[in-house]
């Protein structure tokens, strides 16, 4: 049936600050979601509190409401909007929880909003346990034996009955919270109680544990005919145990025999349809018994997911994009296939590569955090690795991490403890996957690492066969390697770098060797029709062979460098640059590529620039995509550390860096040269000085004089540093510093304790500073600003100190020569500024200011990079109402035992924008109460 045209506004809920457990996947889904509805000439509505996001950007809705996710906002916005539907399927579990509540209460019915894309009551039976697993039965797909408890006593009564081991699991929660495995009776009493606790309803499920089995998600579209697909099939290659989100996976799936897959998917269709007869997105998890291959249904998503953004990515098929037509009449042969043109939607996608998604985890952020993998989800992040082979995927997958790591081993990295490893493989945690490779090298036993890790054989002997190339490999020299040997190491996924460790020689030594016997990369279409169909989308992925699929055009074309895997210090707030920038350069004129590793993002989605290229953010991936493309130049400013990283070898290689050179943003971490600019622009700045090791620090300590606070550099997100106020304190810290990065310099900085800290961002041209916005930290000092709230404009600091910051900006963008972006931190004591550290790129605040002002910065400063305009140019016109408050948000609630206490690294996953008119707001007053008094 064609679309519903009495709906003609739409509102859609997004997701709210990132926590660990829903991220910015559900941006990518809520922003796709909304482009879809919009080509349709629907206008869209859109609430988010997230002030990082693209969804909240007015590219992407006709009205935003910065709010925070309560009925009283969506009360709000019903009253100022005639809103036709509401899509809560888009924003996760968050989403979902406030479109319940608004039901339970009325506010949809009296407002005459009908709800698309999902069903209230198929909501309220996938999350309620008891509901899930008595409709399962109903529909004769097999569950866990297991029993629903609302108390403790009936819990215990249930254990009993069942037996262990067992595994909780509450209802209506994120990210697997709350839930957990027991293995024996000791344990049970406190793990259910965090259950209980955990669950918004008190609720929780209690099952026979099936730790060990197999682990499947299926992901599936239906439209208002009943008609299904399945997008994809992704497998785990961690066994049941570990949280999807924690677990290594792998698609299509690899070790799933067609039988067992036609009755999934079979029992997929019928759960979906059992739930409720939405048309929409929906997400299916299985678990497989390894030895008879019996089908256990785990859980129903009748929701986009967390596996939603990386199938639509995989694929290539845009599910949000797609599941938002459906929610407003489509039905699937009536949309056009998003890649192809010329086929329908109405097919189900046919991958010829391999995709391996790895979670990225934070540990380092959460001293004293326990570092085991369970129910409970603990990454923060993902990367996704293409290639033509599982192999060649799993080692792109591990250049993406950004962990040190070169690839899966074969980098002088490995492991030769072997009781830590045997204890590693059986207690799966995130360097899993790095000891499974160092077991195989020490010759640890394939039967030993099956029977610890569970893991299927197909998997471990992919790995095992990694080590046995390796080991033909260093029989050679560079000199005499086979060209056969060199090309299959390479369509496995070795990087020059690995194989450089292998053959005693340099990364430069490889790279000229291949390309001297014609071991060339190709890109290759990711076209979801495994090349039945001519694909029109310029999405490609790098691999070795004969045929390149990548057509190069003869326009002046840039290439945008994205910031990888989600990580504390480092979000989506640089995609939304990142994606801005895309977005300026095309409207300069400019074919925009951009390369990224990350499958939560809007910047990978395929049609953000002209030509996407889902590869690692490592250097050899990234200059052989330059080398082929020939672009005008390389922005680095906007995709974080990740980018900026690779400034230097960039610049070495003769690759043109658009905007700030490198030589400015070097000498901006360069503190010993950074100082003497100060210097030299009377700009006071704290005493400090630089460090190699433990002896200089105690040495310098005497003349500075504590408290001391340490840094390396070329960090973000605070890493690594510290306020110290002894000498036992700093030669500790400063020992394991330099052990854990070696490489880096340590500066040492004079303390200046009981200031206030601010910060200020600003667009440069080279001759001319526009000064976006200056925030005042609500935190005391010492606190890292990604942590801290702070207020836009300053609430307390006087026109004497912000004429000082607004000086020092200045001088300190002229002299640093900057072309595009800028942040300057400072420190304020006695009304005088002092200068901590300048940051010649896009910020973790960039946003928040483009947010609460209304302007587009990253839009302007990248036009500045290009060298199309300069700062004067623009029009400014921000708008100044009151005040905003950006608020951090932690997931402390995933580490229950780790130290809380707050200091300058950062530890907050993500952040929320409040808006207040004046400074005798409640929540002003609250916050800065309890901060400062």
């Amino acid at each position: 049936m064609p679309k519903d045209n009495s709906i003609k506004s739409v509102l859609i809920i997004g997701s709210g600050p990132i926590v660990i457990g829903q991220a910015c996947e559900f941006d990518y889904s809520g922003s796709q979601a909304a482009r879809s509805l919009r080509e349709e000439g629907i206008e869209v509505t859109l609430i988010n509190s997230n002030p990082a996001t693209i969804m909240t950007d007015k590219v992407t809705a006709d009205n935003i409401y910065l709010k925070p996710l309560e009925k009283k906002s969506i009360v709000e916005i019903l009253e100022k909007h005639q809103i036709d539907a509401v899509l809560p399927t888009m924003g996760g579990q968050t989403a979902l929880n406030l479109a319940i509540d608004c039901q339970k209460a009325g506010i949809w019915d009296k407002f005459g909003v009908k709800i698309i894309g999902v069903d209230i009551d198929a909501i309220e039976t996938t999350e309620d346990r008891e509901k899930f697993r008595l409709l399962m039965k109903e529909l004769g797909v097999n569950v866990c034996q297991g029993q629903t408890a609302t108390s403790f006593l009936q819990g215990k009564e249930i254990a009993q009955k069942i037996g262990f081991p067992l595994v909780i699991r509450p209802s209506f929660t994120l990210g697997g919270a709350g839930g957990g495995f027991v293995k024996n009776p000791e344990d049970f009493d406190q793990a259910l109680t965090k259950g209980l606790h955990t669950s918004p309803i008190h609720e929780v499920l209690i099952e026979k544990s099936i730790l060990g089995w197999k682990e499947y998600e299926l992901e599936l579209l239906r439209d208002n005919n009943g008609n299904v697909i399945i997008i994809c099939s992704i497998e785990n290659f961690d066994p049941m145990g570990v949280h999807t989100g924690d677990s290594i996976t792998v698609a299509p799936a690899m070790t799933l025999p067609d039988t067992v897959y036609q009755e999934m998917r079979n029992l997929a269709i019928k759960m979906m349809d059992g739930i409720g007869q939405f048309a929409g997105g929906c997400n299916v998890q299985f678990s497989v018994n390894p030895d008879t291959d019996e089908i256990i249904a785990i859980e129903i998503n009748p929701r986009v997911s967390r596996s939603s953004a990386l199938a639509s990515k995989a694929t290539g098929y845009p599910i949000a994009k797609i599941a938002a037509k459906l929610a407003i009449g489509y039905n699937l042969d009536e949309l056009e296939n998003q890649i192809t043109k010329t086929t329908s939607a109405f097919f189900e996608p046919a991958l010829d590569y391999v995709i391996v998604k790895i979670p990225r985890w934070n540990f380092d952020k959460f001293e004293g955090s326990d570092k085991s993998l369970g129910l409970s989800m603990k990454s923060v992040g993902e990367v996704m690795g293409i290639g033509r082979n599982f192999q060649e995927a799993l080692q792109k997958a591990c250049q993406s991490l950004e962990v040190k790591r070169n690839g899966l081993g074969a980098d002088g990295k490995e492991v030769t403890d072997q009781e830590k490893i045997l204890d590693s493989l059986e207690h799966p945690s995130g360097d899993r996957l790095f000891h499974i490779y160092d077991a195989f090298k020490l010759g640890v036993s394939f039967k030993t690492i099956r029977k610890l890790t569970k893991i299927d054989p197909w998997f471990l002997h992919q790995i095992e066969e990694l080590i046995l190339l390796e080991d033909e490999i260093e029989k050679y020299s560079l000199s005499d390697i086979p060209k056969e040997l060199l090309e299959t190491a390479k369509r496995k996924g070795y990087a020059d770098r690995q194989l450089a460790h292998l053959l005693g020689c340099y990364e430069s030594e490889v790279y000229r060797k291949r390309k001297n016997l014609g071991i060339h990369r190709v890109y290759k279409l990711v076209d979801t029709c495994s090349a039945e169909f001519e694909a029109k989308t310029p999405y490609y992925y790098s691999t070795f062979g004969e045929e390149n699929e990548s057509y190069k055009s003869d326009k002046k074309k840039i290439v945008v460098l994205g910031s990888g895997p989600n990580r504390i210090g480092q979000g989506i707030e640089f995609d939304y640059s990142c994606v801005h920038g895309i977005l300026a350069a095309k409207e300069s004129g400019y074919e925009t590529i951009m390369i990224n590793c990350n499958p939560e993002t809007v910047s990978t989605d395929f049609d953000t620039a002209d030509k996407l290229y889902f590869e690692p953010v490592f250097w050899e991936h990234i200059y052989e995509i330059i080398e082929y493309e020939k672009p005008e130049g390389v922005i680095v400013q906007l995709g974080g550390q990740t980018a900026l990283k690779l400034a230097e070898k960039l610049e070495r290689w003769g690759v043109k860096i658009l905007g700030t050179q490198f030589k400015a943003l070097d000498l901006a971490e360069d503190r010993g040269s950074f100082s003497s600019l100060l210097k030299d622009n009377d700009i006071p700045y704290p005493e400090f000085g630089v460090i190699h090791d433990a002896d200089e620090a105690l040495e310098l300590a005497k003349r500075i004089g504590f408290p001391l606070l340490v840094r390396p550099s070329y960090v973000l997100g605070g890493q690594g540093m510290k306020i110290v106020i002894n000498e036992k304190e700093l030669e500790s810290h400063v020992v394991n510093t330099l052990r854990d990065m070696p490489g880096h310099t340590l500066m040492l900085d004079h303390f200046l304790d009981g200031a206030i800290e601010a910060e200020a961002d600003a667009i440069c041209d080279g001759e001319n500073v526009y000064i976006i916005g200056i925030m005042e930290h609500i935190e005391p000092a010492g606190i890292h600003s990604g942590d801290s709230y702070a207020v836009l404009p300053p609430y307390s600091l006087g026109d004497f100190v912000i004429q000082q910051m607004e000086t020092y900006t200045k001088k300190i963008a002229l002299a640093l020569e900057t072309k595009g972006l800028i942040n300057i931190q400072f420190a304020i004591k006695d009304n005088k500024a002092y200068v901590i550290e300048a940051n010649p790129r896009a910020s973790r605040t960039v946003p928040f200011i483009c947010k609460a002002y209304r302007e587009p910065y990253v839009n302007y400063a990248t036009k500045v990079m290009l060298g199309e305009k300069k700062v004067t140019d623009f029009d400014f016109k921000p708008v100044k109402k009151g005040y905003a408050i950006k608020v951090p948000i932690f997931s402390f609630d995933k580490f229950p035992k780790v130290n809380k206490e707050l200091g300058p690294e950062m530890k907050s996953t993500g952040e929320a924008i409040y808006f207040i008119d004046d400074l005798m707001d409640d929540y002003f007053l609250k916050i800065y109460g309890e901060r400062n008094l």
